[in-house]
């Protein structure tokens, strides 16, 4: 990435106006900096890029209000365009919320299985591995359209942080992604860590994603433990030993799953157990697979018994320091530098640890410091930055018809959403994605979106392209916007520009764009 310098038009000359703040204190409004260009820093870093219908928000209703109003969105959310709540609309997971999709979906597969002749069960099977690869599909184009259109940018962004953070796969969790999407991420996205916490654990789609259906008294799987301590709360350095590990799997022996009709009878439980067993939707909590003996876990002993021990458990992880610190710091990772610096992780933890984990609390701690401001065009964008941002720039608000053309450029980007092979998921820091071959490849979508971005709006992928094929870059506002932060070499490129569709490449692959 050397042949890429970071871009320092976003540096000291646009922040220096608000470069010595303090931390904002809860409840107060950010100071934020009233220069046009200053203001269009802080929309990229708090959005999935500058666009012009994000850009006329700001100037309605002013950047510190704005930001209040992203920091604590309504629970019914901003509606999307007609257009977009359309398509998502139109979507097999739309059309069954919950766990009904699975709970069918898996009707069809047994279904299947039980036809006698072998060319009818084969095809049958068939049509329900593309109905499984269909629900999987949609939750990744429904994601891309939420974040292209959402006028709640800041939970769109905040929302995909968290589903990487709780990391599951689409291969493996098709028929329940979309709603661990929409109940267990979304609504908690900028809430209170313990309520995601539990919501995401308890999920039937992380439950399968790490195994701990197969977890049950004498037959211990330790994924889904494991992962919870290493990955989601205290850290890989939070002070938790193997036991710890083991005891976590011990308290979440019997959280699996039931896909049997929802009127199906409950398993055959003795007396004393069949007042503990619990079935929500999907979720299904059996007590005689749960381990019943005392636990300790980071030193001190369970209390509760049955499913009211995994809450104890959970309050406990989340309310650890370890906790605090690893996910303050993943957060400044994430929207401040890649290695950021230990006097703010410190003051968000605090944050954190005073306020029981009120996410939107900590990020207001991480947006008043004078840490954040300094790092304002300077955090390189990951692949879904780059691509969602550059579509976000050419086209604001105009609804893709076609939302695919998107999806290949994720695709060949190497972000494509909930596709990461590890529950780590996808990489944070520049090192992990600035290699020539990235570079490439970014060109290559640059080149793609400049000369024939309507390719996003062909009625059908092979409908011919509307006229002109490519965006008209140069008069969108929020193009005019940016052009003064662009750096010398940058104008002097675009000033030579043969075409419309050069102009578009070398605006959409210069250095600048690469950075947020």
């Amino acid at each position: 990435m050397q042949r890429f310098p970071r871009l320092r038009a976003c540096g000291a000359a646009l922040c220096a106006a608000v470069l010595l703040w303090g931390c904002a204190s809860p409840g107060r409004s950010l100071p934020v900096p009233s220069a046009p260009v200053a203001q269009l820093a802080w929309i990229d870093r708090l959005s999935w890029g500058v666009s012009s219908d994000t850009v006329d928000q700001v100037d309605r209703v002013g950047l510190a209000r704005w930001i209040d109003d992203q920091l604590r969105p309504d629970i019914a959310g901003a509606p999307l365009p007609p257009a977009a709540q359309q398509k998502i609309d139109a979507m097999s997971i739309s059309a069954e919320p919950g766990g009904a999709l699975a709970l069918r979906l898996d009707a069809q597969r047994r279904a299947a299985d039980a036809l006698p002749e072998e060319g009818e069960r084969l095809a049958a099977r068939q049509a329900w591995q593309q109905a499984l690869g269909q629900a999987g599909r949609e939750t990744q184009q429904r994601f891309l359209l939420r974040a292209l259109y959402s006028p709640d940018q800041l939970r769109e962004v905040m929302s995909w942080f968290w589903a990487n953070h709780f990391y599951v796969s689409v291969q493996k969790t098709r028929a329940l992604l979309a709603d661990y999407e929409d109940r267990a991420i979304r609504p908690h996205a900028l809430g209170r860590f313990r309520d995601l916490l539990g919501a995401v654990e308890l999920h039937p789609a992380m439950l399968v994603y790490l195994d701990n259906p197969q977890n049950a008294a004498g037959r211990i799987n330790e994924n889904l433990a494991r992962e919870m301590m290493e990955l989601h709360t205290l850290g890989v350095d939070g002070g938790y030993t193997q036991g710890d590990v083991q005891e976590m799997a011990r308290v979440l022996t019997g959280l699996g799953t039931n896909l049997q009709p929802l009127d199906a009878p409950p398993p055959r439980l003795p007396p004393a157990l069949a007042g503990q067993w619990v079935r929500r939707g999907v979720f299904e909590f059996n007590p005689a697979r749960h381990d019943r003996n005392p636990k300790t876990l980071l030193g001190a002993p369970l209390h509760a018994s049955g499913l009211a021990e995994v809450d104890e458990a959970l309050d406990r992880l989340a309310r650890a320091p370890a906790t605090a610190r690893h996910i303050s710091r993943k957060l400044a990772t994430y929207f401040v530098a890649d290695d950021p610096p230990p006097a703010l992780v410190e003051r968000m933890t605090r944050t954190f640890e005073r306020t029981d984990g009120d996410i939107a609390a900590v990020v207001r701690t991480m947006l008043g410091s004078p840490e954040f401001t300094a790092s304002l065009g300077r955090k390189f964008r990951d692949p879904l930055q780059y691509a969602i941002g550059s579509v976000r720039l050419a086209y604001g608000d105009r609804v893709a018809s076609d939302i695919g053309p998107l999806m290949g450029w994720v695709n060949r980007l190497g972000e494509a959403p909930h596709a990461h092979d590890t529950p780590d998921g996808y990489p944070l820091r520049q090192q992990e994605w600035a290699s020539a071959g990235q570079m490439n490849a970014r060109f290559d979508v640059a080149r793609s979106l400049g000369s024939n971005g309507a390719v996003l709006f062909r009625a059908e992928p092979r409908a011919p392209l509307e006229k002109p094929p490519y965006p008209a870059m140069a008069q969108a506002e929020a193009v005019r916007r940016i052009e003064p932060t662009l750096g010398a070499a940058t104008r002097q490129a675009l000033a030579k520009a043969a075409s419309v569709q050069d102009w578009n490449t070398y605006l959409l692959a210069s250095p600048e764009r690469m950075y947020r």
